[in-house]
């Protein structure tokens, strides 16, 4: 019998690969089954059906795993955002180890896999939301939160969400009752007409500002209203501290925030985080990353693969607002960032200078571009790039002709850095040390370090190529 788009079955989940799909066995051939745990056993339709792969919706939990819990937010398993907040703690670090190990497993070898660093916070963590407004239901009463899981258009407000602290929560109520008083509606994606489109709301962990952003798009003006929308975010009993309430327009068509035009309607339109004692300015629209304490653990990974730095040039490609070669700056000669967002490279200007480091140089534009112009050649690489890895001719003037000694390459997306590190290793390096950073609690995101030595003898092989 041959497995057919619509049917439905029952099995139980034998594992789960990155990121989030779990495996159940039907007549002898793997069915994914996504959302789900390791020992459940579930019901399940099949929506999709390939040579050699199917792929199915999840309908129910029949039974739970042996290691599930219940979740601690009122909003699982209907909300987007989480996977595994059914597991414990533990298990979720256990799981994400184990599937990037896996993945390494089968691109490297002879390398030292030295298991997953936990988040200091396991709630609470994030710095940043981008909340959506919405209707939970065609047609329904406004909402504003997180899409649904597997939706599109759905949004469910999630009030209770246990990965932001009290503020956040406060904040979003603060603002749904506001526009609901205020009969705001939201904007429709698909008549791309309405008026409420996002808020943002950026909180430092260790400073404690907050920055707070009402995205709409241009259709109306509610301006004379926007005095008591302040008033009201400024009377809230928060822990932090507001520095700045802003409104940005946006009128593209699809569903992101892009600012079209950003106006302060209090305060400022920054505020500052402290990381391992350096200080950043950050604006509505740059990138950090979204769990300060754990950035901590990260950059402290990181720095530790790194090494020995006194009297050396270091490169760090991808280098957004230019934490991490801040980060090298007090310990190396001279690091230069390269960064393709030029607000983000003007971020690392000031936040250098805001930490008196002298050394550092950052420049404006494609990795690709950018590394032909570059006269110096660095004895170590730092790489972070976007989710889905290095592009290929920018990975292979990195790796192939910059020459570096030593690569450390950090990873939001382990499937990427796997493709890359065949590539990489195929260019004479050799992959010595990895170390994942629990980044992302609750959710199945993992960041990974991995430390790249360059193999003379090939290296020289390879140079007679070229």
């Amino acid at each position: 019998m041959s497995i057919k788009k619509g049917e439905i079955y029952e099995g139980t989940v034998k594992e789960v690969i990155f990121p989030n799909k779990g495996i159940v066995e039907i007549q002898e051939r793997p069915v994914i089954v996504k959302h789900t745990v390791k020992g459940q056993n579930v019901r399940f339709q099949i929506n999709k059906v390939r040579k050699g792969k199917c792929e199915a919706r999840l309908l129910e939990v029949l039974e739970k795993a042996p290691a599930e819990i219940t979740p601690p937010c009122p909003h699982f398993g209907i909300c987007g955002g989480c996977s595994w907040q059914n597991l414990p703690y533990e298990e979720q670090l256990k799981l994400k180890a184990e599937q990037v190990q896996k993945l390494l497993d089968e691109v490297c070898q002879n390398y030292i896999f030295e298991g997953i660093k936990p988040s200091p916070r396991q709630f609470a963590y994030r710095n940043k939301m981008e909340f959506s407004f919405g209707d939970e239901v065609k047609d329904g009463p406004l909402v504003l939160g997180m899409h649904k899981r597997g939706s599109f258009y759905d949004i469910v407000t999630v009030d209770q969400c246990q990965i932001v602290d009290s503020d956040f929560r406060q904040i979003l109520s603060c603002v749904l009752k506001f526009s609901q008083a205020q009969g705001w509606t939201f904007y429709h994606k698909m008549r791309h007409e309405g008026y409420l489109r996002h808020l943002l709301v950026r909180k430092a962990a260790r400073t404690e500002e907050i920055l707070i952003d009402l995205v709409t798009s241009t259709e109306k003006t509610y301006e004379s209203g926007f005095q008591e929308f302040v008033d009201a975010l400024l009377a809230l009993p928060l822990s932090g501290k507001i520095t700045g309430i802003l409104h940005t327009a946006n009128d593209s068509l699809a569903d992101i925030i892009q600012n079209d035009g950003t106006k302060i309607l209090w305060g400022q339109d920054y505020f500052y985080e402290e990381l391992l004692g350096l200080r950043f300015k950050i604006t509505p629209f740059s990138f950090f990353q979204t769990n300060s304490l754990g950035a901590e653990v990260l950059y402290e990974t990181a720095r530790s693969y790194v090494g020995e730095t006194k009297d050396k040039v270091i490169f760090d490609l991808y280098s957004g607002t230019g934490t991490i070669a801040q980060m090298l700056a007090p310990v190396a000669k001279k690091v230069v960032g390269v960064e393709i967002v030029e607000e983000a490279v003007e971020a690392a200007k000031t936040n250098a200078k805001l930490n008196g480091l002298e050394n550092c140089e950052f420049l404006a534009g494609d990795v690709l571009k950018v590394v032909d112009m570059l006269e110096e050649r660095p004895d170590l690489v730092v790489v972070d790039p976007p989710r889905d890895g290095m592009h290929p001719k920018a990975l292979q003037k990195i790796a192939g002709s910059m020459g570096a000694e030593r690569m450390v390459y950090i990873s939001c997306k382990p499937t990427s850095l796997a493709r890359d590190l065949v590539e990489m290793q195929g260019y004479g390096y050799r992959v010595e040390r990895v170390c994942c950073v629990d980044m992302f609690p609750g959710t199945s995101h993992v960041e990974t370090i991995a430390l790249l030595t360059r193999e003379t003898q090939k290296l020289k092989d390879l140079e007679i190529e070229f």
